[in-house]
């Protein structure tokens, strides 16, 4: 950040009074600039045994499978921020289910929070960020071409706890020197 988004003048990095981190500032106006992480929101959309996966049409990693999700807006709830990007990457009608994964990713400045989700149809109306939608069961994953190591993780979750018979809720966390790991 170089200029105030409140007057336009020039910002300096430095620690406000009350504060323990170097903020951008506004000598001009006396902003001070947070930055804070981004929430990414999405869905792990089950019909039967088998996952809904989405192949992005955008970058990041065009091309490449995930579930649907994106970046949550002013005045959403989570899981009506997760709900939103479901229908608007798979054009799909779900039923939200509970909270399953929460994954800090501090390298990029985001948390990925993801729901359980029932299909209620095999309708599927991809929007534009998706090139295609694909029923996979576990064996038919394309592990190797997933666009995101959170959507891996919470997909590895998902089959291990369907596995075990229960679904807990796991957070975990990316960052380098830090073994991903997650608790339920």
């Amino acid at each position: 950040m170089k200029f105030c988004s409140h007057c336009g003048h020039p910002v300096q990095l430095r620690i406000p009074p009350d504060d323990a981190r170097e903020r951008h500032c506004c000598s001009h106006c006396g902003a001070v600039h947070y930055q804070n992480p981004k929430l990414v929101l999405g869905t792990i959309p089950v019909w039967q045994d088998k996952i809904l996966l989405c192949r992005r049409a955008i970058e990041p990693r065009h091309g490449y499978w995930t579930l649907p999700a994106g970046f949550m807006e002013c005045g959403e709830t989570i899981v009506e921020g997760a709900q939103r990007e479901t229908i608007e990457e798979a054009g799909v009608d779900i039923t939200m289910g509970a909270l399953f994964s929460m994954i800090d990713v501090p390298r990029i400045a985001q948390v990925h929070v993801f729901f359980l989700a029932q299909l209620n149809s095999l309708h599927f109306n991809p929007g534009s960020e998706t090139l295609e939608t694909r029923l996979c069961s576990e064996a038919e994953i394309p592990w190797d071409d997933l666009a995101f190591q959170t959507v891996r993780l919470t997909l590895q979750r998902f089959f291990a706890d369907r596995a075990r018979g229960a679904f807990g809720l796991h957070q975990a966390i990316i960052a380098p020197g830090h073994p991903a790991h997650t608790t339920a």
